[in-house]
């Protein structure tokens, strides 16, 4: 009887395993929203990282945490720095590139609760007076451990969320036309 409890664990892992193996190595999230504004005004939210904490969804998360910036103030070389509580961990992002109205690309790496290290971009597209700006992240999902978390948490659906939440509220302060 045992024996056969066994089996049947040692099966239903061995499935779950090649289940996790199976998962996609890429992550791919994009969200967008348009802004009432020209795209250097919704441009300059993104460029400068001191102006995250305006409209950033995982600032009011821990508005204790640690931050600090180096490099540029602005655009390529800016880099923010933030430690904080088990919601927003520990991190590092870096303009890698800086288009004007156009483009803000950014490494980010984490590095608690768990290392890795994605891509994240924004781009900023003039629709009459408004601006359609796109926020997509992209990263490797080759790690089983980071596989078998996106099981579990959706990452379309979590990060996603907040990456909308975030749109929501860079809109709200650039159409409030507050900097």
């Amino acid at each position: 009887m045992i024996r056969k409890i066994l089996i049947g664990v040692g099966i239903v892992v061995a499935a779950f395993a090649i289940f996790v193996a199976m998962q996609p190595d890429e992550l791919n999230i994009a969200r967008s929203a348009t802004i009432a504004a020209p795209p250097p005004a919704v441009f300059d939210q993104v460029n400068d990282l001191r102006k995250w904490d305006n409209w950033s969804p995982w600032a009011k998360l821990d508005p204790a945490a640690k931050v600090s910036f180096e490099g540029t103030q602005a655009g390529t070389g800016a880099v923010f720095k933030w430690s904080g509580n088990d919601k927003i961990g520990e991190g590092k992002m870096t303009v890698t590139e800086s288009r004007p109205a156009d483009l803000v690309k950014l490494k980010v790496e984490f590095i608690k609760p768990f290392e890795g290290s994605n891509v994240s971009e924004f781009s900023f597209k003039p629709d009459g007076n408004r601006t359609a700006v796109t926020w997509s992240m992209t990263g490797r999902n080759d790690n089983f451990f980071v596989k078998a978390i996106c099981l579990v948490m959706n990452m379309q659906k979590t990060l996603g969320g907040e990456m909308e939440k975030g749109l929501a509220q860079m809109k709200s302060v650039v159409e409030a036309g507050k900097s």
